[in-house]
């Protein structure tokens, strides 16, 4: 007999089902004894509450201030607070209404009763919260608060710095012109400034708010000037649905087996949708929410992790260059805060705060540029343009998680300390000056090292500069952000074969006949 045929090495996409069916599988279902310890308001990715978000990071221990240190300016990157629906969204929450109303005529006339009661109550005459709205997108009252309560906390933690009469030379609030980012802006500054005025019984008072064009709010809006961006972005989005495919055909296979409902993995992306809106908005996680299992949650985590990471993270380093603008600025203003306290200028005649409210979009890019959420040597990899791995699938762990990362209004502050030549272990970090001057970053008010600067809690200005900011500055706004020939914007490793060699690693670390990269063609 003669030797049969090889195989035909599995297509990408079926590698990827098959690995994912297998980490499902194995995934325990979440059991009645564990259900204090499963909150699905905490894997919402981007879409998770700030509250949320502050509960469930793991401080181990505060760093202490060097001796002799204060604090003598901060800038603030926030995003704006919780937000409704946009009105794109609105109407795909329609949609699926007039859909799941369709799906229960159709399994009411073929199921028999047992099979009818699998299906969740709630779904029988289900209408969207926002059915009817015609806008949308707008701050919602839980987001005034959480900017609100942000200011106030701010406020107590750095006293000294606050103390000030109001001037907007003084504290700065910058907005673009969206309105949920401004109307966070005032929210925060009411927080910032009740009791130091005389309106109402709160004895607020008045504050500016400045705003760029969004035409021309390079700091704040780079990435709607920068044409590179929106190439990339444009050409990218498809190959990233592609890599979700999997999981949404996996999870969606799950429905329809459990609730005999002929699921799409449409209804199904529209379905989380509806889980996150639903938990993060409304507090509520037993509809929508319910109808996953604790593995589905996280894999649905980590294809919405996996779009930000790629089209606004590491994924490329356009992502992170095009914020160029706003590291400068605040590279500046910490610049012209030193020159301030050398030239031993008077309180109430320099900027003590420069405090910023933007976008998910304006967040993660500054993030990147200052090295955040990477591991051992990733920081040596961005700086010198190299593509990082994907976020590794659950249950791993991982350190880039959008519920982390860019929450609502999530936000980074850079503290920056006077202390003397000499602090407390003899070292001089003075950088030729009268003083010395260390950087703080704080992610969501927790301090975090940064790697760009040997994992330091307080990183030397001048160190500060020429190890995290310097790398990044070969580059120019201007010059990145223009369109270019597809013969120069060619990338040295295609996002295809990043994710084949990502998850065929996976495929040999879990004891699957590995298929060579050189045997798997996708189609982007």
């Amino acid at each position: 007999m003669g030797m049969a045929a090889p195989r035909a090495p599995l297509p990408l996409p079926q590698l990827l089902l098959l690995l994912v069916a297998a980490l499902l599988a194995a995934a325990p279902l979440p059991r009645a004894a564990r259900a204090d310890e499963f909150d699905v308001r905490r894997h919402l990715s981007t879409v998770t509450r700030y509250d949320v978000a502050r509960e469930s990071s793991s401080v181990i221990s505060m760093p202490s201030i060097p001796d002799g240190c204060r604090v003598i300016h901060l800038n603030l990157v926030a995003r704006h607070g919780t937000r409704a629906p946009t009105k794109k969204r609105i109407k795909e929450l329609d949609r699926l209404a007039v859909r799941l109303e369709a799906l229960l005529k159709e399994a009411n006339q073929v199921l028999d009763s047992d099979s009818l009661k699998k299906i969740p109550s709630w779904i029988k005459g289900w209408e969207s919260r926002w059915k009817g709205r015609t806008k949308g997108g707008e701050l919602i009252s839980e987001g005034e608060e959480e900017l609100y309560n942000l200011a106030t906390r701010m406020r107590e933690r750095f006293q000294d710095l606050f103390d000030d009469e109001y001037h907007p030379d003084v504290y700065s609030i910058r907005a673009t012109q969206v309105p949920r980012a401004s109307a966070s802006a005032v929210a925060f500054g009411l927080g910032l400034l009740s009791g130091k005025g005389k309106l109402g019984q709160g004895k607020n008072r008045a504050f500016s708010v400045l705003s760029e064009s969004r035409a021309s709010d390079i700091c704040l809006r780079f990435f709607d000037s920068c044409e590179t961006y929106k190439a990339y972005r444009k050409r990218k989005e498809p190959d990233v649905e592609k890599q979700k495919e999997p999981i949404l055909e996996h999870v969606t296979a799950a429905l329809v087996n459990r609730y005999h409902l002929k699921f799409t993995t449409r209804d199904v992306s529209s379905l989380w949708f509806l889980c996150k809106q639903e938990a993060s908005l409304l507090n509520t996680t037993n509809q929508a929410c319910g109808l996953f299992n604790e593995a589905e949650v996280r894999f649905l985590e980590w294809t919405d992790d996996l779009e930000g990471f790629v089209l606004k993270g590491y994924g490329e380093s356009i992502n992170y260059r095009m914020g160029l603008p706003l590291l400068k600025d605040v590279v500046q203003s910490m610049e012209e805060a030193i020159i301030a306290r050398e030239e031993n200028r008077a309180d109430g005649t320099f900027e003590k705060a420069r405090l910023r409210f933007a976008h998910a979009e304006t967040v993660v890019p500054f993030s990147c540029l200052l090295g955040l959420f990477l591991e051992g040597p990733e920081i040596e990899k961005i700086q010198r343009e190299e593509a990082l791995d994907l976020p590794p699938l659950p249950p791993q762990g991982r350190n880039w998680k959008g519920s982390v990362v860019a929450p609502f209004a999530g936000n980074n502050m850079l503290v920056l300390y006077q202390c003397p030549s000499k602090i407390s272990d003899g070292s001089t970090i003075s950088g030729g000056r009268n003083n010395s001057y260390l950087v703080q970053v704080l992610h969501n008010e927790v301090p975090v090292s940064m790697p760009g600067c040997g994992n330091k809690d307080f990183c030397p200005f001048e160190e500060f500069k020429e190890k995290i900011v310097k790398p990044h500055l070969k580059h120019d706004y201007n010059m990145i952000c223009k369109v270019k020939s597809p013969a120069a914007s060619e990338e040295p490793a295609s996002f295809a074969s990043r994710v084949s060699s990502f998850f065929l690693g996976l495929l040999s670390q879990k004891g699957y006949r590995g298929v060579g990269a050189e045997g798997v063609k996708t189609e982007l």
